[in-house]
């Protein structure tokens, strides 16, 4: 039998329901018998691959209690909403609702293209998630699952995953020399979303603790230089160049079984899975001279509420319903999202990276954020080619600040 897990587990903030009767949002409110409302549809931007599906199968759920709201699904991916709105938005050629990572948050809160949050008293979402929306103290959008990513491992080439880094060098190393053609341990190690673990130890985080401190990264503190010496080191398991390390690249070697070990999230539970993989899920190795896990970065999906809809209740009511147990389960099901509301889940894997997530720190929201990417993933990939580390760095803190 599998173990349910849930996914709440002592995080949930049960955020107080209104007034009784319904809340805008939670699917109760319906329109006088004697006023029949008049027909919308509702435009939604999502990405392919799994989230579409979701929206898809939501909206008709959807329409069954409110017959006079369709719901209509238009591509658009993740990493290109955010850019898409400025632009589509103020023609009148945009969504009522888009799905946004929560990091673009201050930058979307700026341009003024997304609404505050109008029923969070109605919603039962994780408190980090509404964490993770909040900007200047005040909560923006609807989040709709949660991420992190930890260490997958190939459970035929891996009995005890490694507990620090140190460890993984030694175990891929003895791999590498007895299986020719595979590799012990790989990641993409020019994307600044896995590579910051590497600066995160003695709460070194990004932007301050709080995300918030736009005169000090962080990126080029003591700190982050003696972490990502540790980062290069891994180079003695995984002498190939950063430009042959790519997502992809990394991605098709574990699910090919010619990797032991991999960082990544939950959306390769499925094509993982499919491949017919054994796999395990642990947290992160640990530092050298800290005890618990590396800390990683956590994301929020958010569903945000366009500034330029013609239908900004109807947006709000149809987002807050993608926040229920029933639609996060059914999100689960579908795409392999953790879920943010408390939902039971029967993956162990799922549980590998909910226990990650007690180590994790969200992502920074302020726009200077948007700088982040270009500079860390260059700097990355340029310190995992034998760059020097305090210059690569200092480049990178630099071009972020100066945003």
């Amino acid at each position: 039998m599998k173990k349910l897990i849930t996914v709440a587990g002592g995080i949930l903030l049960a955020l107080s329901l209104a007034a009784c009767g319904g809340s805008p949002g939670n699917g109760s409110a319906q329109p006088p018998t004697d006023q029949p409302a008049e027909p919308v549809e509702l435009v939604v931007w999502e990405s392919l691959e799994g989230p579409d599906e979701f929206i898809k199968q939501a909206g008709a759920k959807y329409t069954e209690s409110h017959p006079n709201v369709t719901i209509k699904f238009v591509n658009v991916e993740l990493g290109d909403s955010s850019t898409q709105i400025a632009l589509d938005g103020p023609a009148g050629k945009g969504p009522d609702l888009f799905a946004a990572p929560h990091d673009r948050l201050g930058e979307l809160v700026s341009g003024g293209h997304i609404l505050p949050t109008a029923n969070s008293a109605g919603l039962s979402v994780q408190e980090s998630a509404v964490k993770a929306l909040t900007y200047d103290g005040t909560m923006y959008g609807y989040p709709v699952s949660s991420e992190t990513y930890s260490l997958f491992y190939n459970k035929a080439m891996v009995q005890d995953p490694p507990k620090t880094w140190d460890e993984v060098i030694t175990f891929a190393k003895d791999f590498n020399a007895k299986n020719k053609g595979k590799y012990g341990f790989v990641m993409d190690v020019g994307n600044g979303y896995y590579t910051i673990l590497f600066t995160t130890s003695n709460d070194n985080r990004l932007f301050g603790p709080d995300g918030t401190d736009t005169t000090n990264t962080n990126i080029n503190s003591p700190a982050s230089v003696e972490g990502m010496k540790q980062f290069v080191k891994l180079r003695e398991a995984l002498e190939i160049p950063a430009a042959d390390l790519g997502t992809d690249a990394v991605d098709a070697l574990f699910a090919g079984g010619k990797a032991a070990m991999h960082i990544t999230g939950p959306w390769n539970i499925k094509p993982f899975t499919d491949a017919g993989i054994d796999f395990g899920v642990a947290t992160l190795p640990a530092l050298t001279g800290n005890t618990e896990p590396a800390a990683s970065f956590s994301g929020t999906r958010g569903m945000f509420a366009s500034a330029y809809s013609e239908h900004p209740e109807q947006a709000a009511e149809f987002a807050a319903f993608l926040t229920t147990a029933e639609m996060q389960k059914l999100r689960y099901d579908i795409t392999g999202a953790l879920p943010v509301a408390d939902v039971a889940v029967d993956s162990a894997a799922a549980q590998g990276l909910i226990e990650q997530l007690q180590y994790a720190f969200p992502m920074p929201s302020i726009p200077q954020m948007s700088a982040f990417w270009d500079a860390m993933n260059n700097a990355s990939a340029n310190v995992w080619n034998g760059a020097d580390i305090q210059k690569e760095l200092d480049a990178a803190n630099k071009t972020i600040l100066a945003s």
